[in-house]
């Protein structure tokens, strides 16, 4: 009886915490298009957004996918995921360049070739899809010999001897050979998109159409959705007819996840969340039992490790820093006369520069911001140096050492031996002349439970 009164109450716990309930309503944006957007630089957010979008997309059975590309391009790992998530979807995704003026360059020159199809506003380019890493300004970057115009035009693939050192080749040659599967497989221009790779070349829309490099050029949403439609595709191994005319159009916005790991995947905001998490952790070691600190700097220090985790970060500026913070902090509890300090600014400021394993400006920490952090713990460090200076050339005022060169009167003499009252405690003395009550000592040495004085009269 107690378990079928009880029956109700465990029905309602179950459909609280999400048990399995027939569907009884299509999901919002079912038999829909849905328009994400590519805005800005390329990153694990962006990435997380777009890729959850297409997945949520094909969930609710949506007949179309519109992504509108405004990008200068981003991270190869994230430019990776996003295209994986592009060739993996069910559900028909439209590239489309867009408003006037916007570019897909480097990783959205990939994400169009990618996508089933590939449309630009007028007025709106791609290209320049060289690595970023290979075109770092400290590397050399030999100008390649100018081809004859009779025997190189524009679309046909370089023919250029191979520059720069091993390692750019390997890269390069591996950007080359993605981005041409990636034609291939959507019967596109191959050629000009190795061109785009290797040389950093750029069309405007209308070349990009006459070279097939795209599909076609729309000036808006509504025209792109006429131009699409009855156009055939091929999907997951079948030719599937667009039918799109009268679909509701849901734009997708982000979710707090994708707000939340936008902010946190700032390399700034990572940057400065490893610092606290760090400073923190370092207080709770030095005062045990605060718990705040402790578990502030926990936190921190784990949401840095997650940014750092999607991040193009290099491991020896992350060591350089954590070396230099070590450093700092060695040289505040063991002062050296500033050499662990001043060590530790250096590998600090050099490992924070170079924290970021990247040439991109987006995703590079900024110098204000490392100056700003190395000039407050320099000036905390600086503050602790100094207090424990000042500390070293007051008087001892605690402790046996605190006694010597204090005076004392004899009090009494218990079995001939004098007793030294000494700031309100009897303590045994020993001395050179015969001491009796009333006398005035000094104290010379403290010796277990033992004075050593000497007699300065009544």
């Amino acid at each position: 009886m107690k378990l079928l009164r009880l029956l109700p109450a465990l029905l309602l716990l179950m459909s609280l915490t999400g048990a399995p309930m027939p569907a009884t309503a299509a999901e919002p944006g079912a038999g829909g298009i849905w328009l994400l957007d590519l805005k800005g630089v390329l990153g694990p957010a962006s990435a997380d957004y777009l890729s959850r979008g297409i997945e949520a997309a094909a969930t609710a059975d949506a007949k179309a996918i519109i992504i509108r590309i405004d990008t200068p391009g981003g991270l190869d790992l994230s430019m990776r995921d996003l295209v994986r998530s592009i060739l993996a979807s069910p559900v028909p995704v439209i590239g489309y360049v867009t408003p006037g003026g916007a570019r897909a360059a480097s990783a959205g020159t990939y994400i169009l070739y990618a996508c089933h199809v590939a449309a630009m506003s007028p007025a709106t380019n791609l290209g320049a899809a060289t690595p970023v890493q290979i075109a770092a300004p400290s590397l050399p970057s030999p100008q390649p010999e100018q081809p004859d115009e009779d025997s190189q035009q524009e679309g046909s693939p370089a023919t250029s001897q191979p520059q720069g050192s091993a390692m750019e080749r390997k890269l390069i040659n591996d950007a080359v050979a993605y981005i041409r599967g990636l034609a291939e497989l959507r019967a596109r221009n191959g050629d000009w998109a190795e061109q785009a790779v290797r040389e950093g070349a750029s069309l405007s829309s209308r070349r990009a159409l006459e070279l097939k490099v795209i599909d076609l050029i729309a000036t808006d949403l509504d025209d792109l959705l006429s131009r699409l439609e009855g156009r055939e595709i091929r999907i997951a191994g079948q030719v599937l007819t667009l039918s799109l005319a009268g679909a509701a159009r849901i734009e997708h916005q982000p979710d707090w996840r994708s707000e939340f790991l936008a902010v946190i995947t700032n390399p700034n905001v990572a940057y400065v969340l490893m610092l606290l998490g760090i400073y923190g952790l370092i207080f709770e070691f030095s005062n045990p039992g605060m718990g705040l600190p402790g578990i502030v700097g926990a936190v921190c220090i784990l949401l840095a490790l997650y940014a750092f985790q999607v991040l193009p970060v290099s491991y020896a500026g992350l060591g350089l820093v954590i070396l230099g913070l070590a450093l700092m902090v060695a040289e505040a509890f063991a002062p050296s006369f500033g050499v662990l300090g001043l060590g530790g600014v250096i590998a600090f400021v050099v490992g924070s520069i170079i924290l970021m394993d990247t040439e991109l400006p987006a995703f590079q920490v900024a110098l204000p911001v490392i100056l700003a952090l190395a000039v407050s713990s320099a000036g905390l460090l600086a503050l602790v140096l100094g207090m424990v200076w000042r500390s070293r050339r007051q008087a001892v005022v605690s402790g046996v050492k605190a006694l010597v060169d204090v005076t004392g009167v004899v009090e009494q003499l218990h079995d001939g031996h004098p007793l030294v009252r000494i700031r309100g405690e009897l303590w045994q003395a020993d001395c050179d002349e015969p001491l009796a009550p009333g006398d005035r000592v000094r104290i010379l040495n403290v010796r277990g439970v033992r004075l050593s004085v000497h007699k300065l009269g009544r």
